[in-house]
């Protein structure tokens, strides 16, 4: 074999363990956040496993899943708004380089609209402003990728909710995405959880009552540590801020509401 040949096929080798080692990383990683709610010391050593693996390499699903993992790191284990602000930047960094290695990759999109909504609600109102062109710009990135993306609705949907409508906000489509992400994932509590929230926002209080139901009495949540650890809790006090406010559990009326 020619030195030209031996070094193409060194390359080639070498490319080809790297993705190897990625690709076990990313497996090792997801093993350890299947339950972090029973050991979150679990997440610091998936983004440990998942930060070996990329150093030198990146491949696009092991920084993928590392930019989940910032956002893990930042909503479940920093102590301060400093190291939650440090977390969502490294997240949104990384998802940033996801993208760069696979600009089609919609999950890469999906983190770093998520990473950077972090950022902003943490910057305040202002600063936030300058990020919204980007964190819509991203939704929309991620369902043109794939208009299924369960995870990918729920954020537009969020979007639409929040925001006025001469900032591109729509109360109707909100409701139209979560109830479209809920057909596609009917076990995702989290999703459920804004649904219930923009329910609360529109008075619309026995649907309301309703969603929140559905999270407590669900038993096979997509994300068990999240529902462990945030949805269910938050379902319950939402519950009892219900109850707190008088409001009954069935509003009477000649019907139901509306779905």
């Amino acid at each position: 074999m020619g030195l030209r040949r031996f070094a193409v096929a060194l390359v080639v080798l070498l490319s080809v363990t790297a993705a190897a080692l990625a690709g076990d990383a990313v497996d090792e990683a997801r093993s350890l956040l299947r339950a972090w709610h029973e050991d979150r010391s679990r997440i610091d050593r998936a983004r440990t496993v998942l930060q070996a693996a990329t150093a030198n390499n990146p491949d696009a699903d092991a920084l993928t899943e590392l930019a989940g993992v910032w956002f893990l790191t930042g909503d479940f284990l920093a102590r301060d708004a400093a190291e939650r602000q440090a977390a969502y930047e490294q997240g949104s960094e990384t998802a940033r380089r996801a993208i760069a290695a696979a600009p089609r990759n919609e999950e890469a999109h999906l983190w770093y609209a998520a990473n950077i909504g972090r950022l902003a609600e943490l910057r305040g109102f202002l600063r936030a402003a300058t990020m919204l062109s980007t964190i819509r710009e991203e939704s929309a990135t991620v369902l043109r990728l794939n208009p299924s993306n369960v995870e990918g609705l729920t954020l537009a949907g969020s979007l639409d909710a929040a925001l006025p409508s001469l900032m591109g906000g729509d109360r109707a489509r909100a409701e139209t995405r979560f109830l479209r992400a809920l057909e596609l994932d009917p076990h995702r509590t989290g999703t459920r959880l804004e649904l219930a929230r923009f329910y609360m926002a529109s008075k619309r209080w026995a649907d309301a009552r309703r969603e929140l139901d559905r999270i407590l009495a669900e038993r096979a949540p997509s994300d068990v540590p999240r529902w462990t650890v945030r949805e269910a809790p938050d379902a319950r006090a939402l519950l009892a801020e219900l109850d707190g406010r008088g409001i009954p559990a069935r509003v009477p009326g000649p019907g139901p509401e509306a779905p």
